[in-house]
């Protein structure tokens, strides 16, 4: 699943090629057709596709920004500003082309699902093979609650105190640390991956529970949280499975991870081990991590 790093890399590749552009037209895969036909929320969420047409044609894309794992795309009409919320599940991926085929990866020209087209007469493609992911237009951003319960971004002055408070709720102190630090209401943006980089940078066990940290070995862990998250936008993001970018290429984070899916700890060469610990698989090393 794309995390914070790579849906940045995302927005920081579609933002120089889309803001500015007015959407034409809109056109959706049979995928998409027939499971709104049916009554199901395939991509386009909260609203039938014709209302969502409706809605962005002639809007002018004035701002691209990114929260947490979201995207927002901001839209700008003679009346309003309004707004597309994006997120990419598990296997999304947007390009802009002239025509589809330039996308040039056949399993995204297969999968794709919304084509919609700009003034320029190029396209903003959004595919994905999993189909888990999701654009939802809304009229103003507090109709996103999904968004409005998310965490301070981790690299804000007040995303650390925001934290720390968030872990002296009674309903984290006997969960383990590792699903309150990939839960967004705690942490914005730290997904699976991250999660397991992250602790053990920090040398925490993701079997212990929260009650069972102190406040300094907390606050280590939240800049080992920033830290490899950075680490993640420096690299280009993490292609494990489907993740490319807006050029279609993949990023390279996942040659620098030091415990997520090695069978080797890379820091005192012992075997790493497995778990599924909120419903996640999670990796660690039980020698460096206490």
């Amino acid at each position: 699943m794309p995390e914070l790093p790579e849906v940045e890399h995302v927005k920081r590749g579609l933002s120089p090629k889309i803001i500015g552009e007015i959407i034409t037209g809109v056109h959706f895969s049979e995928k998409v057709t027939a499971g709104k036909s049916s009554g199901k929320q395939t991509i386009i969420k909260g609203t039938d596709l014709e209302t969502f047409e409706r809605n962005i044609i002639g809007s002018t894309i004035k701002a691209l920004d990114r929260r947490s794992k979201y995207l927002i795309f901001t839209l700008e009409n003679e009346w309003h500003e309004h707004y597309i919320i994006s997120h990419l599940g598990m296997s999304g991926a947007y390009f802009v082309v002239d025509q589809l085929e330039d996308i040039g990866i056949p399993n995204y020209i297969n999968h794709w699902h919304v084509a919609v087209h700009l003034q320029s007469g190029r396209q903003l493609i959004y595919s994905d093979i999993r189909r888990f992911g999701e654009l939802r237009y809304i009229e103003r951003l507090e109709e996103a609650t999904q968004i409005m319960a998310i965490a301070p971004e981790p690299f804000d002055d007040e995303a650390l105190d925001y934290y720390l408070t968030q872990l002296t709720a009674s309903k984290w102190q006997g969960r383990t640390i590792k699903e309150a630090i990939m839960n967004h209401s705690v942490v914005s943006g730290c997904g699976n991956i991250y999660a397991c980089e992250a602790l053990h940078l920090a040398r925490i066990n993701p079997n212990k529970t929260v009650k069972r940290i102190g406040r300094a070995k907390r606050i280590e862990l939240f800049q080992a949280i920033v830290h490899v998250l950075n680490e993640g936008i420096k690299y280009g993001g993490s292609s494990i499975s489907s993740y490319r970018n807006v050029e279609g290429k993949e990023g390279f984070m996942q040659t620098r991870f030091n415990i997520y899916g090695r069978k080797i700890c890379a820091t005192c060469g012992g075997p790493v081990s497995q778990k599924v610990i909120a419903t996640r698989n999670t990796h660690y090393c039980t020698h460096c991590q206490k």
